[in-house]
């Protein structure tokens, strides 16, 4: 008898899965059965607006289009069981009535000079929180602190913080908690290594509003939207997105492999890796998973550098062939194009493309899956990745990518899932965990072989060196 049949016998019988999939670009509610296959599902666009202090994410067009898409969905299958997941980069202050205590704050939001150097003065150390101080608004604790110095007032009067997927399942019809994945990825609101908070969050006297702890499968309330549902609609802690693609495959009985989890960002889990060893300049962190284990990840801004490399030019309009020619004539696309450096310490914001530039759609979208090849492999060596590597979500679509990393990395055997939606599918399985087990379900992947491309290693360590050369 496996798993999920021990759990079945325990907990009531689920019918239906709803997760809610709070992206940065789009909102998704997708409908799983209990054996995890995907039914139907509804999307948005995930609003921002331009704030008076910062960019806002504009979460009530989400949460009206979330409240229209579950009834919707419950018709087609009862919905039992509701899972919030979330990107990682955005907390959420409100008022003792539940209200918003100041605007939540979008990630991509850019700190003036003088907040920046304010943060920079206090802090934590890379050693309490295994995270660097990151550009932008990535970090939780830089939007706590910037929201603190530019609406002073109106930050005062937070009495609960919690991560936006917390957030999102609160407004849904669940007690305020907070989650141990959630919290434990690019936040700085928490001591990686007692999971106490951080020294910065009890200075600034955040740790006082923290609520207490759940498991991102507890039951933490259900469905009180204003249309019934036929299922339960019990709601869960929720998860931090790429988190949940990570349980995915601990439920598939995977061991000894390195998951990346694309999308706007790759994020690469290394089972194996070594959290002592991991180097802040890198951009590599210490994620948390939902049963509390520290897992040594990577992190490269990949979704949002190849949509301005390929300037328009569909994915699949990629090829190896044109890859070949690129590599030929010496076209390079140097690290990085985003505030992030990645793996390139000192390159954020340097990228350019030097020799003959691409024109055809092909050749830009060649370059751009080039680029992010040799970016992943750098991100991989930071997080000292041997075993397999398995590419899930968007990029687990390009073939020329998978092709090309496999290329860069002949030691190590290339995989994809044939599933697009593999971070939802990984929050689904929360839905069968009312017993903390994880079900046991087999996942299809494809095998991408290295394909040899004339004088690619050559062209990476170039690359490579020229990329540093003008950090």
């Amino acid at each position: 008898m496996n798993n999920l049949q021990v759990m079945r016998d325990k907990t009531p019988e689920v019918r239906g899965i709803a997760v809610v999939d709070v992206g940065y670009s789009n909102t998704k509610v997708l409908l799983f059965s209990p054996t995890l296959e995907l039914v139907s599902e509804r999307k948005i666009t995930s609003p921002h607006r331009k704030g008076k202090h910062y960019g806002e994410i504009d979460v009530e067009p989400m949460l009206a289009f979330i409240h229209q898409a579950l009834p919707e969905l419950d018709q087609r299958l009862p919905i039992d069981r509701i899972i919030v997941s979330a990107h990682g980069a955005c907390i959420v202050s409100l008022k003792a009535d539940g209200t918003l205590a100041v605007p939540i704050m979008d990630y991509m939001s850019d700190p003036p000079e003088n907040i920046c150097a304010a943060y920079t003065a206090q802090c934590p150390s890379f050693a309490e929180t295994y995270s660097p101080q990151l550009p932008l608004a990535l970090l939780h604790a830089m939007q706590l602190f910037w929201q603190s110095r530019v609406l002073p007032e109106d930050a005062q009067h937070t009495a609960t913080i919690l991560p936006l997927m917390q957030y999102v399942a609160h407004r849904l019809g669940g007690r305020q908690v907070l989650e141990i994945s959630s919290m434990g990825c690019q936040s700085h609101l928490i001591d990686l290594n007692s999971f106490a908070p951080s020294q910065l969050a009890q200075r600034q006297g955040w740790a006082a509003k923290f609520p207490p702890y759940a498991k991102a499968w507890d039951v933490i309330g259900t469905y009180s939207g204003s249309r019934r549902l036929l299922g339960r609609g019990e709601i869960a802690a929720g998860v931090h997105d790429s988190n949940a693609n990570y349980v995915r495959y601990l439920a598939s009985a995977t061991s000894h492999f390195t998951l990346l989890s694309t999308g706007t960002w790759i994020i690469g889990f290394n089972s194996d890796g070594d959290v002592a060893k991991l180097d802040a300049a890198r951009d590599t962190v210490a994620n948390v998973d939902v049963f509390g284990r520290h897992v040594a990840c990577c992190r490269f801004f990949g979704g949002k550098e190849f949509e301005t490399l390929s300037d328009g030019a569909p994915a699949d309009a990629a090829s190896l062939s044109s890859c070949a020619e690129l590599v030929r004539r010496g076209t390079y696309a140097l690290a990085s194009f985003s505030d992030s450096g990645g793996p390139m310490p000192g390159t954020g914001g340097k990228g350019q493309v030097v020799g003959p530039r691409p024109e055809t759609p092909s050749e830009k979208a060649s370059l751009a899956a080039l680029y992010c090849a040799l970016m992943v492999s750098e991100s991989l060596d930071a997080i000292d990745s041997q075993a397999d590597i398995i590419v899930d979500g968007p990029f687990s679509q390009n073939s020329t990518f998978l092709h090309v990393l496999a290329a860069l990395r002949p030691q190590q055997s290339v995989r994809a899932s044939a599933l697009k939606d593999g971070t939802a599918a990984g929050a689904a399985c929360l839905g069968l965990m009312a017993a903390g087990l994880l079900p046991h379900f087999d996942i299809s992947m494809r095998h991408y072989p290295a394909t040899p491309i004339a004088g690619l290693l050559a062209y990476a360590q170039d690359w490579k060196n020229r990329s540093l050369r003008h950090a």
